[in-house]
């Protein structure tokens, strides 16, 4: 099977210089991000969790699955790339299966981490999430898709005693593993990025931008960071914006939180026009 267009493009973009591909949330912040330019977009877990009501980590796979796939629909000519967290599962041959499934959704990525989600064990053992990875790689390969595979070392996000070694460990393991990027999410300096890019081994890699860490995108692309992603940031900075408004309300009886607000013509304009373009 050749690469759909979605995924030659993906694929493309990882060649050289660098990229941001923001993560949006629902269909609307996906169509705005979209008419905006971006050139790939990313699903959050996180982002979508709070939209259900519930929070990271606590998205089933079924309903995480309907999700993504309701994003490729969304953007339908731009390349996906899923945040599918640890797999869903723990097991390499379970890993196996989930990914496959979620390569059924249409997406040009996917990422797999190896937290475990718990909180006595928060890191997968070493041989066990290389052994994840590998199992990733197999169930992509069987599937023809050229899906790339994103493997996450969670290192920084877990508390580490010594993320930045750990996360080189694991990144430099990860690429001989089969996967196609690497990504240690957490590095705020350019020392830290550097230190990753060069455990990649030439391999491309995704650095997360979630705050004002006094990088631009020049900045990190002079890295050798092929990709940028913004996780939840976006979504965090809605229902930051949100979370104020409804407080000075509650607290105060003001509504000075929709000072900042603007119009919404620009929203209905665009959203309209973009419906339009789709029929």
């Amino acid at each position: 099977m050749t690469d759909s267009p979605q995924i030659a493009a993906f694929r493309a973009l990882h060649d050289s210089g660098c990229f941001v591909m923001p993560n949006p949330w629902d269909v609307g912040s996906a169509r705005w991000l979209r008419g905006q330019g971006f050139r790939a977009l990313a699903t959050t877990s996180a982002g979508f969790a709070f939209t259900q009501g519930r929070a990271d980590q606590d998205v089933p796979r079924d309903m995480m699955l309907a999700h993504i796939a309701d994003m490729v629909k969304a953007v339908p000519d731009l390349p996906i790339n899923a945040d599918f967290e640890n797999g869903y599962a723990d097991e390499p041959a379970d890993v196996a299966l989930n990914v496959k499934a979620c390569v059924e959704t249409g997406v040009a990525g996917l990422s797999i981490e190896d937290a475990t989600g718990r909180d006595d064990v928060p890191l997968y053992p070493f041989e066990l999430a290389v052994q994840r990875i590998r199992a990733a790689r197999r169930a992509i390969d069987e599937t023809g898709s050229g899906v790339l595979l994103t493997a996450r070392a969670e290192c920084f996000l877990t508390g580490h005693g010594d993320p930045l070694n750990e996360s080189v460990r694991r990144i430099a393991a990860y690429a001989e593993a089969g996967a196609d990027v690497l990504y240690a999410p957490g590095p705020k300096t350019r020392e830290q990025i550097a230190a990753i890019v060069a455990a990649a081994g030439g391999k491309p890699v995704n650095a997360l931008i979630y705050g004002d860490f006094g990088l631009t995108v020049s900045d990190v692309a002079a890295l050798g960071v092929r990709r940028i992603s913004i996780g939840a940031a976006l979504a965090r900075a809605a229902w930051a914006a949100f979370i104020e408004a409804t407080r000075l309300i509650t607290e105060q009886g003001s509504f000075a939180g929709f000072a900042g607000n603007g119009p919404s013509v620009p929203l209905n304009m665009f959203f309209e026009d973009d419906l339009k373009a789709r029929s």
